[in-house]
């Protein structure tokens, strides 16, 4: 059987070059979510379970600001290697990924130093209470010290998916999101010899998962057998051709993670203003719909190094081809997620809290979440598809569209105005959603983005 669109067939071979990037990659970023979701989850069993959820949910903006903007530049690392590929140039994909492990340097340090120092201002501006800021302060400062390992890490991971390869990338996250549980375990409740540091403890199990994650990263290129494989003599200078290839689609993808990240923060100022114990249910929330996104950036992993190795060959329809059947296979994953929200999220609310109306709260979250599912699992596969292109600039607009009008300007309407508190922050989430998906979607079917010119082309 295969799926024809306007006169282009994928057949099984097809398919299953889809499923052989998107199922490394769910695994991935599933994981890497659950081991997150676990962090909330232990602090939520500790005697200060709303203060601590609510002090480490007030870094989270501040912490996605710096390291969704920078991390960002590497969009167009995957975009650039994925096209070198599909134009049968391997050393240039090795010698973009070089150009880009240095960047990943330059940024890693700079990532480490803004969020370190200003932290006590950082989590004040956010909202830090009386009961929330020491804890906040601190685990912001421990958290900044890993974002040097975070950033080479994902220049590594980037690279590895340019050329399709994501089960290595797979291997090694997992490794490092094990250890942190582990490390939360022994540091958070004082087990395995450990001291009892509670919210401190989570923070340097995540910092110290990193430095092991990155470690296992650097392996795979220097030590592993890929058509990246790197050598320690080898020329590392930032070289400018490839900076324009990588900033090309990185620093558009960068500029829309500053104004979404921006908008983050201001919406989470207005749901912080509702109080401790719910805006740990918000931050339950937030944990359980970046689960959510797991399969819309999973097939958008797809997306992109499909859509960049077929630019890169020259054909463009093939491309397109791909696209549609990785966006109808992201909507059906995400309606089964959603009917399983929708049938069970007062029982998963309660793996988080021993809080009763933090859990009531978070549950009702969860089901407004499930209404915004297909907007996500449309939103998040055609945007990476347009990034691979070199179309970039269409998310952007659709991001500055769906946040700063909904999560930024309605949502303070929402939760005060008309009265209808968390559960109007969240309305709002949905709507971002479903706008985004529109914009984005619309870009896709003029079909401009096959025939643009692409700083990706060199």
């Amino acid at each position: 059987m295969q799926l024809i669109h306007k006169g282009i067939a994928l057949d099984r071979e097809d398919r299953r070059t889809i499923w052989r990037i998107v199922l490394p990659s769910l695994v991935e970023l599933v994981f890497t979510q659950l081991f997150a979701m676990v962090d909330t989850i232990m602090l939520g069993q500790t005697d200060i379970s709303a203060v601590a959820i609510a002090a480490v949910g007030l870094t989270n903006n501040p912490v996605n600001l710096v390291n969704g903007v920078l991390t960002a530049l590497h969009i167009g690392t995957t975009a650039a290697v994925a096209w070198a590929v599909g134009a049968g140039n391997e050393n240039a994909a090795r010698s973009i990924t070089r150009t880009a492990l240095t960047l990943s340097l330059i940024l890693g340090t700079f990532a480490s130093a803004v969020l370190y120092f200003p932290a006590g201002q950082l989590v004040t501006f956010m909202g830090a209470q009386e009961d929330t800021y020491l804890y906040a302060k601190e685990y912001l400062e421990i958290v900044a010290l890993g974002m040097l390992p975070a950033m080479v890490g994902f220049a590594c991971t980037a690279s590895l998916r340019g050329i399709g390869l994501t089960r290595l990338p797979m291997a090694y996250n997992l490794a490092g999101n094990l250890f942190n549980v582990i490390g939360n375990y022994a540091l958070i409740y004082g087990r395995l010899g450990m001291p009892e540091l509670g919210v401190a403890g989570a923070a340097i199990s995540t910092t110290i998962s990193r430095y092991v994650a990155c470690t296992l990263a650097l392996l795979v290129l220097f030590r592993g057998h890929s058509k990246l494989r790197l050598h320690i003599r080898e020329d590392f200078r930032l070289r400018k051709e490839w900076l324009k290839r990588i900033f090309g689609v990185g620093v558009t993808s960068g500029l829309e993670q500053l104004i979404m990240q921006i908008g983050f923060i201001m919406f989470a100022r207005t749901v912080s203003g509702l109080g401790t114990v719910i805006f740990a249910a918000h931050q339950i929330g937030l944990s359980v719909n970046g689960l959510t996104w797991m399969p819309g950036q999973a097939f958008g992993v797809a997306a992109t190094t499909l859509v960049g190795q077929n630019m890169g060959a020259g054909n463009p329809e093939k491309a397109k081809s791909f696209v549609r059947v990785i966006w109808r296979y992201s909507v059906l994953v995400a309606l089964l997620i959603a009917a399983l929200f929708l049938l069970f999220s007062q029982y998963i609310v309660l793996a988080y809290t021993n809080d009763p109306e933090v859990a009531r709260l978070a549950s009702t979250v969860l089901k407004i979440i499930a209404f915004g599912m297909p907007g996500i699992a449309t939103q998040l596969p055609i945007a990476s598809a347009l990034r691979g292109a070199g179309d970039s600039r269409f998310p952007l607009y659709a991001s500055a569209i769906g946040i700063w009008v909904f999560r930024v300007l309605v949502a303070p309407l929402f939760v005060y105005t008309f009265g209808w508190g968390l559960n109007g922050a969240w309305y709002t989430i949905a709507l971002d959603q479903t706008t985004r998906a529109v914009v984005v979607y619309l870009r896709f079917r003029t079909d401009k983005w096959m025939h643009i010119k692409s700083k990706l082309a060199g």
